[in-house]
């Protein structure tokens, strides 16, 4: 079994895709995961981007992905500690990167200067490297 944290913008494309992540697989993701796509999604929706119809759908999709969120002090301890190591401004990046270290085999991102910037602290995949 692979666990592999996710971000936004991987959760985003896999419901854009209804992915189906094979049974080896793992996802795990902070507990913000779930406000930040939600946010995402309204402002696509907003802007005229997706029709309200289509962010329900993938809404329920990632509801019924199963996605282990986490947000435990530990996590906030080491999401601290990488944040202020970066040099950032906040927590929010950080919390996945600290996930990845703590129960994770490699974070999934689709950004490539997060993955650079990550891979100096944790291991890191792309899309490629979780089949759907």
């Amino acid at each position: 079994m692979t666990r592999y944290v996710i971000g936004p913008d991987v959760a985003l494309l896999l419901a854009e895709r209804r992915a189906k992540i094979p049974a080896q697989h793992r996802l795990l993701a902070p507990t913000l995961l779930r406000s930040q796509v939600l946010a995402q999604l309204f402002a696509d929706v907003m802007r005229g981007a997706l029709p309200r119809t289509e962010a329900d759908h993938r809404l329920d999709y990632l509801r019924g992905l199963r996605i282990r969120l986490l947000g435990d002090r530990a996590l906030q301890q080491v999401a601290w500690k990488f944040a202020a190591e970066l040099g950032w401004t906040d927590t929010f990046v950080a919390e996945y990167l600290a996930l990845t270290k703590l129960q994770a085999d490699a974070l999934v991102t689709r950004d490539s200067e997060l993955g650079r910037i990550a891979s100096r602290v944790v291991a890191v995949a792309s899309m490629e490297d979780l089949p759907s």
